[in-house]
């Protein structure tokens, strides 16, 4: 059995997780964890010029090497861009995948979404945890527990966000984070698409000042991590 990751983050396609959670991952770099990242599509259909054939390929590429930056394990399955179905096949695919990494914590995207790739993404995640967890479910990997699912910040995931676990980061992680998505032709801009770099930047900027830190990221949560055990309510 292969050395379990701490961080396991889930994109709806190749570019999702290094974007939205690469600052997050860097930061458990820095500290000694070990990340993986599973990208359910390549997003073949996202060029403006390219073929789809022709684009997929480079996105591996891309994939790759920005998954060499942290270190991460990576995973791409085959599905096709603008076609993820949230089926059982497709969260029996995402269990596996869970079951082989065995992570502490999974990272994927919020459900409101204008994009449905994303909200597909979001809502098939917690089946496939419930899955990986069941023994009962007989998948080539034993079962595996894991922690708690976090939403990342996404600029097409706005619908119904609310940021709940602010997560600091540093200069060194941005830089790590940049360093990873400057390796895909989209985060470069080279052409025409939303400012990510910027945005992403001026966001965890703003994260930090609410956090009270210099740079934050923040997540949302599922409704049940909302509950809270106590003894006493005073201090």
């Amino acid at each position: 059995m292969i050395e379990p990751v701490d961080i396991l983050a889930i994109g709806a396609h190749i570019g999702d997780c290094e974007i939205a959670c690469g600052m997050a991952l860097a930061a458990h770099v820095r500290q000694g964890q070990r990340v993986a990242m599973l990208h359910l599509t390549t997003g073949e259909k996202g060029h403006p010029t390219k073929p789809p054939a022709e684009y997929a390929a480079q996105k591996r590429q891309e994939a790759a090497a920005s998954a060499a930056v942290y270190g991460a394990e990576l995973f791409i399955l085959d599905y096709g861009d603008g076609e993820l179905r949230a089926d059982d096949e497709l969260k029996f695919r995402i269990c596996d995948v869970i079951r082989h990494c065995r992570p502490k914590a999974i990272l994927t995207h919020w459900h409101g979404s204008m994009h449905r790739d994303h909200t597909t993404a979001a809502l098939s995640t917690p089946d496939a945890v419930f899955f990986a967890a069941i023994a009962g479910f007989q998948r080539d990997q034993p079962a595996h527990r894991t922690g708690p699912i976090y939403y990342a910040e996404n600029w097409e995931d706005q619908d119904g966000f609310k940021p709940e676990v602010y997560l600091e980061v540093t200069a060194a992680d941005i830089a790590m984070w940049e360093e990873a998505a400057r390796r895909h032709e989209l985060f470069r801009g080279e052409f025409p698409t939303f400012a990510y770099m910027d945005y992403y930047r001026a966001l965890a900027r703003v994260r930090g000042c609410e956090n009270r830190t210099e740079y934050a990221v923040a997540f949302g949560v599922p409704p049940s991590a909302h509950r809270r055990r106590a003894v006493r309510l005073t201090a």
